[in-house]
């Protein structure tokens, strides 16, 4: 019974951890590694969240204030019970486009249309109209989140692995043209219908194009102004990046800027200039949303929670691969949907993660989730004690803050050459997604063997699916599992004792050259050797304490054999995710495995060579590249495991020699990683004792498991 009561409380405090991650995480934060980047990069996004949460306000059809709304609560949110380290939380153009659409369906300037008996025409109720369009933003906020809550609940994460990569950036390239377009009546000051539904780009563009005459002078030069001088500003920016510890505020220097200009001039007054207006102090009481809209935006709904959620997970695991963790797609719909459904509560629209906000916060030193809670509490200063000094921003430059920041999006349309070299289907994806988006709106544009005999030191992996974009992510998770090699945390290690032995060859330098003037030698005739030969052996007895702390838990292959079937086609979007493993090839085993006077063998790719469309499909996608050669090709399973074998004895030399070159001390904990392919068929001819044999290999292997068969091999 008390055993029974341990395992339950067990699995309640798992669960707690697995749900609220913040309480895994925050109680061992450090305050030494992390604050100081973190508390630069909050405050650093806290800057850009301001005009980006009021540019994309207008997108989104409400007024400006509540883009600050959208940048405060979801952030926070987001902080406890998301999973990435690095993505910036918040508003997003995608998603605001999407919810102006709606909004404007529902609440279009007609429905709000009173008589005013001063100029004896009708006007537009704005107050009112306002008003309903924030419940229809909050209505199908909420509705999104719940979405969102439940897939995630019920495990249904693996989804967007069906939202191919050509597939995003055609939907979000034809969704930045429906942003552009919908900003142009603030460009040149013009007030033209918005419609909606499908082709309503093409209305609306030929609507601006009739109503051109009426361009207000004033409001176009302070476009025009106000996006030349953010291109120039970028350009400095990027040009000054490598010198600057943080990047100028363009967006914020630029509000401040034409705020200061527009309230002394009197550009609203004197020359009609459009401006932001009345923004009210502190925060608005939370309200219920409004439950008789719900029927009438779940389907928009639907669409907001799919593409918010791709575009988060997609950017959250590029982050994840490159710093050494993992982020949990269940969770993360968890995160996003709390997010949104209780910002619906206080009035927020839909978010995702902004490209350029979250490439901010990892520049600038961010390294946890609490960058982005500092970058809350900055909203939050803003809109309790400032906000009302930028009620004289034109909303042309808020305008000219959203064509600057899609340039990113634009540059999307190089994607076609580029995929008509590799492969010419998912251009098709490309362009069909886009030209569809474009002319339909973002809301409509969307055991069977049972016994084995493994090769020694040989880990044989077998998967009989096809391999392409929907389950390249399962693949390579499945490989992950099955192996019981864990990536993330393999480069996690990688990266700590790399910045270790960075240190170290700094310190060593500064000795080597002071030893260097001592014995009257050229400082600048210093080598690399002179270096190593400096306190060696103290180096040596060092790096094994390291590795001894980041030696995984689980042993590491010598040597892994990927035999994958039924393999005649391999896209770009699906080889890419093998090059994980061959990362950690070339990085982690040539820096951990192996001190730097030792070198470590890469990963051999076994493909069989009669099918030339795969070898042709790996080469245009850039999966080759100077390591991993054509040179590493097989004919057969049995050459790749001969290769395997030898390799083996030549590298258990090299490791013996090296060290007795080096040092006395034993720093080899494992040997390095041997990834072998295979896309041929089983030869279903071939059985002996009711166990199958692989073709060429039948002393090497006497059966092939239908997923996973593998042998740890330790030097």
């Amino acid at each position: 019974k008390s055993s029974n009561s341990c395992l339950s409380r067990c699995k309640n405090t798992n669960c707690l951890l697995g749900t609220v991650p913040v309480v895994s995480w925050l109680p061992r934060y450090s305050i030494r590694e992390n604050a100081l980047g973190d508390l630069i990069s909050g405050i650093s996004v806290g800057i850009m969240q301001l005009p980006q949460g009021m540019a994309y306000a207008l997108l989104a059809a409400v007024p400006p204030v509540f883009g600050l709304y959208s940048s405060f609560y979801p952030v926070l949110i987001y902080f406890i019970f998301g999973t990435s380290k690095h993505i910036s939380i918040g508003t997003y153009a995608v998603m605001s486009v999407m919810i102006g659409g709606v909004i404007e369906r529902l609440a279009p300037d007609s429905n709000f249309m009173i008589w005013d008996n001063e100029t004896n025409s009708s006007i537009i109720d704005v107050t009112s109209r306002d008003a309903e369009r924030v419940r229809v933003a909050a209505a199908v906020t909420f509705i999104s989140g719940l979405f969102q809550i439940v897939l995630g609940l019920v495990q249904f994460g693996f989804v967007v692995t069906y939202l191919s990569e050509p597939l995003v950036r055609g939907y979000t390239t034809g969704a930045a043209i429906h942003v552009i377009v919908s900003q142009l009546k603030y460009t040149f000051g013009i007030s033209p219908v918005r419609h909606s539904g499908p082709f309503s780009l093409i209305y609306t563009v030929l609507e601006v194009c009739y109503l051109l005459p009426q361009t207000n002078v004033g409001t176009l030069v302070v476009s025009i102004v106000a996006i030349i001088g953010l291109i120039l500003a970028k350009e400095l920016n990027a040009y000054l990046s490598k010198k600057l510890p943080i990047p100028i505020p363009v967006e914020l220097l630029g509000i401040v800027i034409a705020t200061v200009v527009s309230w002394q001039v009197d550009l609203n007054g004197k020359y009609g200039v459009d401006v932001v207006g009345l923004i009210p102090s502190g925060l608005q009481p939370p309200a219920l949303p409004a439950v008789s809209l719900f029927g009438q935006v779940i389907g928009d709904a639907f669409a907001l929670a799919v593409v918010g959620y791709g575009i988060a997970i997609s950017l959250g695991r590029i982050f994840a691969l490159k710093y050494g963790y993992s982020v949990d797609s269940n969770q993360e719909l968890i995160a996003l949907g709390l997010s949104n459904s209780v910002g619906g509560f206080f009035q927020c629209f839909a978010i995702s993660c902004s490209m350029s906000r979250t490439m901010v916060q990892e520049s600038t030193g961010g390294k946890t989730q609490v960058a982005g809670a500092l970058s809350a509490i900055v909203i939050l200063f803003i809109t309790l004690w400032i906000g009302a000094l930028f009620e004289d921003l034109p909303k042309a430059v808020l305008a000219a803050i959203i064509f600057v920041n899609l340039h990113g999006m634009m540059k999307q349309f190089m994607d076609i050459p580029a995929l008509w070299k590799s492969n010419k289907v998912d251009m098709v994806v490309w362009v069909v997604t886009f030209i569809l988006t474009v002319l339909f709106n973002p809301d409509l544009g969307l055991a069977e063997y049972i016994a084995v005999r493994q090769v020694p030191g040989i880990l044989i992996f077998h998967s009989s699916a096809t391999l392409y974009f929907a389950n390249a992510e399962m693949y390579q998770d499945a490989l992950a599992k099955k192996s019981g090699f864990n990536i993330t945390k393999i480069l996690s290690a990688k990266k700590k004792l790399e910045a270790k032995r960075k240190r170290h060859e700094k310190k060593n330098a500064k000795k080597a050259k002071k030893a260097a003037k001592n014995n009257a030698v050229d400082p600048g005739k210093v080598t690399r050797d002179m270096i190593f030969t400096v306190n060696d052996e103290a180096f040596f007895r060092n790096y094994n304490e390291v590795q001894l702390r980041t030696t995984p838990p689980t042993p590491i292959p010598l040597s892994l054999s990927l035999i994958y079937i039924l393999v005649h086609f391999i896209s770009p979007t699906s080889n890419i995710k093998l090059r994980p493993f061959l990362s950690v090839s070339s990085t982690f085993f040539h820096s951990i495995s192996c001190p730097p006077a030792l070198t470590c063998s890469l990963f051999p790719l076994f493909l069989p060579l009669s099918l030339a469309g795969v070898v042709d499909n790996l080469q245009t996608g850039g999966f080759f590249n100077e390591k991993v050669t054509k040179s590493c090709l097989f004919y057969t399973v049995h050459d790749a495991v001969l290769h395997c074998q030898s390799s083996r004895k030549l590298s258990q030399d090299k490791v013996i020699l090296a060290l007795k070159q080096r040092t006395s001390h034993s720093v080899l904990k494992y040997g390095s990683l041997l990834l072998v392919m295979n896309s041929m068929l089983l030869d279903e001819g071939v059985s002996r004792g009711g166990h199958k044999i692989l073709y060429g290999c039948s002393h090497c292997c006497k059966c092939l498991s239908s997923y996973v068969n593998f042998t740890w091999r330790m030097c």
